[in-house]
């Protein structure tokens, strides 16, 4: 058993003999789960972490070397992988664990708001401070302060949270006095920083300053021993919310949850066996009992057979599609509607939206923009709140 509270030690067992596969099946060494599931049930993170796979062993090794360590840590991985599970796992197994840890989203607060919100601010400081308020760095004083998405970080920001992890110290909004902090910051991102650096979306010293451990997570697809045990670690959090018995997965099934590329990550595998549980008209879950996304479950099928990780479109095909775009194009052109650009746009992200079954991140995978952007433009067209 390990010292954090949160990790468990399983086994898992299923009738399933595909050679190619086994490893993936045999066993898990540690489940990471977050200390408030309830907290994350409607939000886009993932609920529990394995490392079954020899990647996330690997992984598992570096949090262990590293988490004694008071250094900038940048974790870097898709939306979904777990980003916030392994910043929490560093915490248990430093020696801040009994400190606190806090883990604030960049992306959720707007511009005005952020630096108020990390730093701090004093009575009067702006309308409606009727009081002072400390920030999240003096909350995480004496832990450790996670923030997810930093690369969401305006630039002035940013200028002030280079100067606070050069100086050990925060100076609230409103303020003349610094305050000393002791605090390590683990910063993640789904995005690549090095691009934004140099489109000069975020400041190239304090890139580097976050960044003195990188640690990679990799998406789902890529640590493939990692699902079957996910799998059953859902099937049984699930049965016992839904008081339902344990379901037998048909081969197809395993076969299929193997094979398909989760662009979700471990998010979406959670949504996906929750909603099994719900529909099911058997003890057994069949193929179709978890409802994946066709688009995705075909190129799944095309890349198992080819042995390939990458999708590739032909160029006959991509210069037919773009022939009858264009075709498309010029009728409207020769009638045009008011707003044609706003017009198309609104009905390229719609269709996208209702194609992908009203999920934001296959959605935004499908449209190639980033998470954020997409909902944005989703709150502009009144889909979501």
């Amino acid at each position: 058993m390990s010292d954090f509270p949160n990790m468990r030690t399983q086994h898992w067992n299923y009738d399933y003999h595909d050679d190619d596969h086994r490893h993936a099946a045999e066993s898990a060494e540690h489940v990471i789960t977050h200390p408030n599931p309830s907290a994350v049930s409607l939000s886009i993170r993932a609920s529990a972490l394995v490392f079954s796979d020899p990647k996330s062993q690997n992984l598992l090794s570096l949090i262990e070397k590293i988490a004694a360590s008071n250094a900038t840590a940048l974790i870097i991985g898709e939306t979904g992988t777990g980003k916030e599970l392994i910043a929490r796992h560093i915490h248990a197994l430093s020696n801040r664990k009994s400190g606190p840890f806090q883990a604030i989203n960049c992306g959720a607060f707007s511009e005005t708001l952020v630096e108020s919100e990390l730093f701090g601010y004093e009575r009067g400081a702006f309308t409606g401070a009727t009081q002072s308020k400390i920030g999240w760095f003096e909350t995480a004083n004496g832990g450790t302060l996670f923030l997810d998405e930093i690369g969401d970080l305006p630039q002035s920001t940013q200028v002030k949270l280079l100067r606070v992890l050069q100086e050990r110290e925060v100076v609230r909004v409103g303020a003349r006095k610094a305050t000393p902090i002791d605090v390590r910051l683990i910063a993640a991102t789904n995005v690549n920083l090095e691009e934004a650096v140099r489109a000069g979306r975020f400041r190239e010293d304090l890139y580097y300053r976050i960044k003195v451990i990188p640690i990679d997570l990799p998406p789902l697809r890529e640590r493939r021993g990692d699902i079957l045990p996910l799998v059953e670690h859902f099937l049984t959090v699930y049965k016992n919310r839904l008081q339902t018995s344990t379901p037998q997965l048909a081969p197809e099934t395993i076969r299929l949850m193997l094979e398909y590329p989760w662009p979700g990550n471990i998010r979406e595998l959670e949504n996906v066996i929750h909603r099994a549980l719900l529909v099911a008209t058997s003890s057994t879950l069949q193929p179709r009992d978890l409802n994946l996304p066709a688009i995705y479950s075909l190129q799944s099928k095309e890349v198992a057979s080819a042995e390939t990780p990458e999708i590739t479109v032909s160029g006959s095909s991509q210069s037919a599609t773009t022939s009858r775009l264009e075709h498309v194009l010029n009728d409207l052109f020769e009638n045009t509607p008011p707003n044609l650009y706003e017009l198309i746009n609104a009905i390229t992200v719609q269709k996208a939206y209702q194609f992908c079954n009203h999920n934001q991140v296959h959605t935004a995978k499908l449209l190639g923009i980033s998470r954020n952007i997409l909902r944005a433009r989703l709150k502009e067209l009144n889909l979501i709140a």
